[in-house]
């Protein structure tokens, strides 16, 4: 996220917010936002959303999620919503949405996405 120049927005309990600003770098042919940047904020912000349910002495993976790209996805920034649906013990199901934000706010992808609550923490595990 550092590399794309994502940052957090908002974190409430079972929904995050992710921005990506707009950069020329971030675009394909055509001068919109990439669909991988776009991708790449929608899962993360669900994630982080799912993460807000997990136990501390935990970490998350995405198992799965599908991502449709229903406008062109321009703007000032990328704002990417994730929200859990189903919290659960093991899965956890989120909604995504990522708008596009200039003059206009435009509805740019929406999705879905499970999570796998992993516990312990991969930085707590054995060393090779």
């Amino acid at each position: 996220m550092r590399h794309l120049g994502a940052e957090l927005a908002a974190i409430r309990r079972g929904e995050v917010v992710i921005r990506l600003p707009f950069r020329p770098e971030l675009t394909q042919q055509h001068g919109f936002f990439h669909a991988g940047g776009t991708a790449s904020i929608a899962d993360s912000a669900g994630g982080y959303a799912g993460y807000t349910l997990f136990p501390e002495d935990s970490s998350v993976l995405t198992v799965e999620f599908k991502l449709n790209l229903i406008n062109p996805a321009r703007g000032e920034w990328l704002e990417a919503v994730g929200r859990v649906v189903k919290p659960g013990r093991t899965l956890t199901i989120c909604q995504l949405d990522v708008w596009g934000v200039g003059e206009a706010r435009v509805h740019v992808a929406t999705g879905l996405q499970t999570l796998i609550c992993m516990h312990g923490r991969p930085d707590q595990g054995a060393k090779d």
